[in-house]
């Protein structure tokens, strides 16, 4: 599907020199002098080579159509994440390198999105927000109750993260998937 380059939004998968490209920022442009334009900073899925590109507002750009299947998360080996899709019970595997660090917040039948392009897995979509439970933390210091004090925490997935020094070993929070990131305690 065609769309005007002015369309384009960070996220955004789009097709561009015989490859697929996922938006990672946008800033429209007009200089005072000539025509105005989008500086587009894109990652390119298949090869994860970055790539700063100017496009004018006149011109148009191939938007990739991606189909998104919600699937069940069964478990991994060495190489591969396996899910299953609870209408047709089809079962699809994933390699590990394709799913990076957001793998280790994968547990038993947790919902995710897999988006497909040309009937081939390219991305995996995690709830935003997940429990985990802190593994191990240092203990708070006294006298260090400024609210920006963030102490380091192990959660029981292996992923090192920051939290406030009030949780302690063994407390359950809610992390944020898409910047693996401290929320809540629950």
């Amino acid at each position: 599907m065609k769309i005007s380059c002015n369309e384009i939004k960070p996220g955004m998968l789009i097709e561009h020199k015989n490859d697929l490209w996922e938006v990672l920022k946008t800033q429209h442009v007009k200089p005072g002098k000539g025509g105005a334009f989008n500086q587009v900073e894109m990652k390119s899925v298949n090869k994860s080579t970055k790539l700063n590109e100017r496009f004018r507002s006149s011109d148009t750009i191939e938007k990739a159509s991606v189909d998104e299947i919600n699937f069940n998360y069964l478990y991994e080996d060495d190489l591969e994440y396996y899910f299953i899709d609870k209408k047709t019970f089809e079962q699809i595997n994933i390699k590990k390198n394709l799913v990076g660090e957001k793998g280790k917040l994968l547990t038993e039948n947790l919902e995710i999105k897999i988006s497909f392009y040309n009937e081939k897995p390219i991305s995996i979509e995690l709830p935003n927000q997940i429990n985990c439970k802190i593994e191990t933390t240092d203990v708070a210091l006294k006298g260090q109750t400024v609210s920006s004090s963030y102490k380091p925490a192990t959660l029981n997935n292996g992923i090192n993260i920051q939290v406030p020094p009030f949780i302690e070993s063994g407390d359950e929070i809610v992390v944020d998937t898409r910047t693996i990131e401290y929320v809540k305690k629950i």
